[in-house]
């Protein structure tokens, strides 16, 4: 079985952090939000893997070989980003098997993968959600099957959001679908969505299952992102609570915390909810609820809320920031 995992978006919430970093590649807890797709998926034997990048894909391309050198890995560039339905359209040559899972690339998610793969049916993650307008919505009968997806409903007749993923076993019929989709009209963003195609093989009699995912992390915007920074934070303090030896100089570590190997921290007090990148230098700051980069250098800074990007300086007095990469502050 492969997996194709959609990675050619662009980020544009999430800027100026996504001007020169994949937002796949923005550190969270430790990793990657891409990094904790592959971990997922392989844990559960998943090994084949198709990355559709597009937007500073060679990123991408370099992480995933250096990372992850024994999975197998099949690159397609997807050079108009026209929509999720047609970057898993570009994937139809390298498919030939009868199964495939789909994670959307900034989709993090609690699910049991194993559970999903051994089923009988197809199979759509959806989460129960307040406001469903921003999403994909899947109506279901009274045993989880879809009856009706819709992309974006300006009025939804249900509140499942689907969040990403997709265990199909009918690739053929899912393939068919998307040529035929394709050579429609597209939506008033020249988009084509997966959902569509998924709508037409329920029409045509496939029988697709709904499973709710535990959480749904939402990696879209700052705010989301630190948030879900926290939560895995915690989930992965829960999982290690030894894993807390502090042997940074004059510094005070307040867990939740994720420092990567090589950091220089002195005359600080880290946490709780912080990830830091590897070789970043911290000097007498005071740091909390934020993501900092890799090769990042923070003097004499009060954050909170932050996300810096790698490479980036910062000197003075600051509480909230958002600061891409290879920039200079000087604040003082």
């Amino acid at each position: 079985m492969k997996a194709i995992i959609p990675v050619a978006g662009a980020g544009t919430k999430l800027r100026p952090i996504t001007y020169t970093q994949p937002k796949a590649l923005i550190p969270i807890a430790g990793r990657t939000i891409l990094g904790v797709i592959i971990d997922q998926l392989t844990d559960a034997g998943v090994n084949d893997f198709i990355f559709v990048i597009g937007y500073l894909g060679e990123k991408i391309q370099r992480y995933v070989e250096k990372t992850y050198p024994n999975i197998s890995s099949t690159f397609i560039t997807q050079n108009d980003r026209r929509g999720t339905g047609h970057a898993i359209w570009l994937a139809n040559e390298f498919v030939e098997s009868d199964e495939v899972m789909i994670v959307l690339g900034d989709t993090v998610c609690d699910y049991n993968v194993k559970e999903i793969v051994g089923s009988e049916y197809s199979q759509i993650g959806v989460k129960k959600v307040d406001d469903p307008r921003s999403f994909g919505v899947a109506e279901l009968n009274d045993k989880d099957f879809v009856t009706r997806m819709v992309e974006k409903p300006i009025i939804p007749k249900s509140n499942m959001a689907m969040v990403g993923i997709y265990y199909i076993k009918e690739t053929s019929a899912m393939f068919a679908a998307l040529e035929t989709h394709l050579s429609g009209k597209a939506d008033e963003n020249g988009e084509y969505h997966l959902t569509n195609a998924l709508q037409h093989m329920v029409e045509d009699g496939i029988r697709i299952h709904a499973f709710r995912v535990n959480n749904w992390f939402d990696c879209g915007k700052k705010e989301t992102l630190l948030s879900t920074n926290a939560i895995l934070l915690k989930h992965m303090d829960d999982a290690h609570p030894e894993k807390h030896d502090n042997h940074y100089d004059t510094t005070v570590i307040i867990p939740p915390v994720s420092i990567a190997e090589g950091c220089t921290i002195r005359h600080s007090i880290i946490g709780p909810n912080v990830t830091i990148g590897e070789y970043t230098k911290v000097e007498s700051s005071i740091i909390r609820d934020s993501i900092i980069g890799s090769y990042a250098e923070l003097q004499q800074v009060v954050l909170n809320s932050s996300i810096i990007g790698n490479d980036a300086y910062v000197r003075g007095l600051s509480q909230s920031l958002n600061i891409g990469d290879n920039t200079e502050i000087d604040l003082a």
